[in-house]
């Protein structure tokens, strides 16, 4: 069985295309949102899976620097670049460490993209649209000396400053937070819209708002869940509050 080369698209016209990408879905999936690389480990494994019943699919697997850049040897590679995957079937990529991993800081986390391909069997039909999806996740790469700081409540450490621009996330730990909402309720930060922000390690961000009787946070954790944070204020300094 033959299959295409990635992103190889092939329709009769632009209506069909249009019609076919808006309800494509992936066939090869992830088990996760997020990768956790903890640094007291060479390896860790993910796995996949191809949930077609009927057509196997080539699997490609590799990741990238926080930039976007394609890694080639390390520090951290992929194992296998590249699979075969038969229907309704799972499999395991391994991520394993290069001795470059000595090269990134070990005071913080080091942010990486994983990225999953899947590559559908040529089709023997004339005019069949025929897409590669691609999915793309963070990996968080998190050195020994913090794997430790990791498992506790971390978030507790972070504070926000009331200025004229709105509040000012100050993120003092070694892990980078993925903010989803922010307002003066619980209710209002989980359900408002907002446009998720990614605060680096040891970095700042400020966020637009009037000001507010209690500031309330949501963020993605480890496991892809969505808490939130309450924080108490004193003057124009806000602690979370237990």
């Amino acid at each position: 069985m033959k299959f295409n080369l990635p992103f190889l698209i092939r329709a009769t016209g632009l209506i069909t295309i249009i019609g076919a990408i808006s309800i494509a879905q992936a066939a090869v999936t992830l088990d996760r949102t997020r990768i956790i690389f903890d640094g007291n480990q060479q390896s860790t494994n993910i796995t996949i899976r191809n949930d077609n019943a009927e057509q196997p699919y080539l699997a490609q697997s590799w990741l990238e620097n926080a930039a976007g850049k394609k890694l080639v040897t390390g520090p951290i590679v992929t194992t296998p670049p590249i699979q075969r995957m038969e229907p309704q079937s799972s499999s395991i990529v391994r991520l394993s460490t290069s001795p470059e991993i000595a090269k990134l800081p070990q005071d913080r986390e080091s942010l990486f993209y994983y990225n999953l391909r899947e590559i559908p069997p040529t089709s023997t039909e004339a005019g069949v649209l025929q897409i590669a999806l691609q999915s793309r996740v963070k990996l968080f790469y998190r050195p020994e000396a913090i794997v430790a700081e990791s498992k506790k409540e971390w978030t507790n450490q972070l504070t926000l400053t009331q200025s004229a621009q709105g509040y000012q996330l100050n993120n003092s730990t070694p892990f980078h937070i993925t903010v989803i909402g922010f307002g003066n309720s619980k209710k209002f930060s989980e359900e408002t819209d907002f446009e998720a922000v990614m605060i680096a390690p040891k970095s700042t961000h400020t966020f637009k708002s009037a000001k507010l009787t209690t500031p309330h946070l949501t963020y993605i954790n480890d496991y892809g869940g969505k808490p939130t944070l309450a924080f108490k204020c004193q003057a124009t300094q806000c602690s979370v509050t237990k």
